[in-house]
């Protein structure tokens, strides 16, 4: 049998901690093995648990998000991290990103994104809501003459990520910049640049380029 995913909610609000916890029982691979109204001891709570994803809040009292997120890499991480947060500032996410966080979701987003992000973590992936990673991929292109805007009705084998990473690689961004600048790993970008070239069955650089002006993501 497949062990559960082991998850434990931190969140100042009661009503969100049932909502969530009440979303991810619905699914069979899931078990919410824990909660706390607040930041104290969640490196002890997590462990001794058996927490395999914590679920933080970033505004809570006693200790925050950003301080656990500090605190546990200072210790080595117990457990993977999701940030669900009503801030959807990029210069806090980017902090919350390096400094060793492996998700970020707005509590907007939350029903239509937790399920698939707390997947997504425990594939050991990088992740974030269609409306922070919208953001953050707007923010980096939007001065670039030669992008179009992502059509999200495109008839595509790619996902919206990946027509983002197709998008900077033909405006030849490198894999360390699409890193930096979309706050995820080069080894990330590298997956994705790999499945991205066995999708489109594409051997190189220009193929890459080819595609996105074909589909309209840049122009010429």
């Amino acid at each position: 049998m497949t062990p559960k995913i082991r998850i434990y909610l931190a969140d100042d609000h009661q009503i969100l901690i049932d909502g969530i916890s009440s979303l991810l029982q619905t699914i069979p691979d899931f078990e919410v093995v824990g909660f706390s109204l607040n930041g104290n001891n969640l490196f002890d709570e997590v462990i001794q648990n058996k927490t395999d994803i914590l679920i933080l809040d970033i505004n809570m009292p006693q200790k925050d998000g950003i301080a656990v997120i500090k605190e546990f890499a200072d210790k080595g991480f117990p457990c993977k991290v999701i940030i669900l947060s009503s801030y959807d500032d990029l210069k806090l996410i980017k902090e919350i990103m390096k400094l060793g966080a492996n998700a970020y979701l707005t509590k907007q987003c939350a029903g239509e994104n937790i399920v698939e992000g707390v997947q997504a973590v425990y594939r050991g992936e990088e992740y974030f809501c269609k409306t922070v990673r919208e953001k953050i991929f707007y923010n980096v292109t939007k001065d670039n003459p030669k992008l179009n805007r992502i059509n999200s009705n495109i008839n595509s084998l790619l996902t919206g990520r990946e027509l983002e990473i197709v998008t900077l690689i033909s405006l030849e961004y490198s894999g360390k910049e699409i890193s930096e600048q979309l706050f995820i790993s080069t080894n990330t970008v590298e997956t994705h640049r790999k499945n991205i070239m066995k999708k489109l069955k594409l051997k190189n650089i220009i193929g890459l380029v080819k595609y996105a002006l074909k589909n309209n993501l840049i122009t010429s």
